[in-house]
């Protein structure tokens, strides 16, 4: 097993693009962060490759240069991790800080998820298949988290903020993610009775 001090810096990911954003902030002392959020974004819709998202996460978005980003025009939004189509890991906050990914959101009881959780966007959109090496890269990065700090829970951004959001959506295989990693099947809020989700 590899060395945790080699691995990680500051809640750094040493197999991550490190692309650091301005927007995070401290989370609450003596916190455990024990869950991992998974996201969908693709800038604009359904466009994959460019580098929209890290300038979205960077606050360096051209709001004028496509009509979408009119709608979210002034966002200041980030995440710990992206992982692109090709399977490459990007990290623009440290896990040890708190990235605003989640927004108005509650897990088992619990608001306010960006405080306890770890945000992973993976590009894509709700109702398009994500790629093979996404879900490779997810399962590592998932594994090496666990190994640092106490992730015991994996939900979507559409358990911890249902009727608001849909992502990662219908098109994530849950089921594949569970086998990959390992993991018992009581740690996936999709894999579970979704009235008992949120």
């Amino acid at each position: 097993m590899p060395d945790q001090r080699e691995m990680w810096q500051n809640g750094w990911f040493k197999d991550a693009r490190h692309i650091p954003s301005p927007n995070f902030g401290p989370r609450p002392a003596g916190i455990a962060i024990d869950l991992a959020v998974i996201h969908s974004i693709s800038l604009p819709p359904g466009e994959y490759g460019g580098d929209e998202i890290e300038r979205l996460f960077t606050n360096q978005l051209d709001w004028s240069t496509h009509p979408y980003f009119e709608q979210i025009r002034g966002a200041e939004v980030s995440a710990h991790f992206v992982i692109r189509r090709t399977g490459e890991l990007l990290q623009f906050v440290s896990v040890n800080d708190r990235a605003w990914h989640a927004g108005r959101s509650s897990w088992q009881g619990r608001d306010n998820c960006n405080d306890y959780s770890v945000g992973i966007e993976l590009e894509g959109l709700e109702d398009t298949l994500f790629d093979m090496p996404q879900y490779d890269a997810l399962a590592t990065l998932l594994d090496a988290l666990s190994q640092r700090w106490p992730i015991t829970q994996i939900a979507g951004h559409e358990h911890v903020a249902p009727g608001r959001k849909k992502d990662p959506g219908m098109a994530f295989n849950w089921a594949h993610l569970h086998t990959l990693t390992g993991r018992p099947a009581a740690q996936f809020a999709a894999l579970q009775n979704p009235s008992q989700t949120a």
